[in-house]
């Protein structure tokens, strides 16, 4: 079993961080390098003022460097997903194709959606609140989302019904953690336009993941 999850998770680990690497560097990367533009333009002449270069945070070179890099993070990440995934189908298999589709689109809602509403994807030069406070409350919305879902989808009584809706709005009601003073060095338009990148780009994304995931659980299954 331990093997056939394994299998399942790591092929359509691959093929979906193949999928999203490839939107990433059509899309997304370039709108990163955009707003990486500005940071430099603002950060040079406090340099020149204070003639002080600490040590810079290591970044892979644009190119090839970074692209491999980001392949490789998405990698462990779909692979990881892929395992969430093969692991509820061993609880619950999947007895049509299309149900992979309904596990990716829940994955999309829990892991990309809820969060963005209260923590829209930034770009470089934004200003954020404390990234402990940011990560908790991620975290708790995932768990509230992917618990609310459950309960819609598998609950029969009307008051489960009910307590997932008030999960689902929980996190937002609360608020996510925000900074200061608003912010960020690059135009709002490429702000919004990185934002719907990521949102758009992860939609496939996790339609492929929860499809092939589903079809090779089900392909190992029968060979079993």
């Amino acid at each position: 079993m331990f093997q056939r999850i394994a299998f399942s998770a790591g092929v359509a680990g691959l093929l979906a961080a193949l999928l999203l690497s490839v939107l990433q560097s059509l899309w997304m990367t370039p709108l990163i390098l955009q707003a990486e533009t500005y940071e430099v333009q603002t950060e040079a002449p406090a340099m020149a003022q204070h003639h002080e270069h600490g040590d810079e945070a290591w970044s892979p070179e644009d190119g090839w460097p970074r692209t491999l890099s980001t392949f490789g993070g998405n990698l462990v990440v779909a692979v990881g997903f892929g395992l969430v995934l093969a692991g509820l189908f061993n609880l619950r298999p999947p007895t049509r194709l299309r149900q992979g589709l309904l596990w990716g689109l829940a994955g999309y809602a829990t892991f990309c959606l809820a969060p963005s509403l209260g923590l829209p994807p930034e770009l470089p030069g934004t200003a954020a609140a404390d990234l402990t406070l940011r990560q908790a409350w991620w975290i708790g919305t995932a768990t509230a989302t992917a618990t609310a879902l459950a309960l819609l989808a598998f609950a029969r009584h009307p008051g489960f019904k009910l307590a997932a809706l008030g999960l689902l709005v929980l996190p937002h009601l609360l608020g996510a953690p925000q900074p200061v003073a608003h912010g960020s060095l690059a135009p709002e338009d490429l702000q919004r336009h990185f934002q719907l990148a990521v949102l758009a780009s992860n939609l496939p994304f996790w339609l492929l993941l929860g499809l092939a995931c589903s079809w090779l659980f089900r392909r190992q299954g029968a060979r079993c």
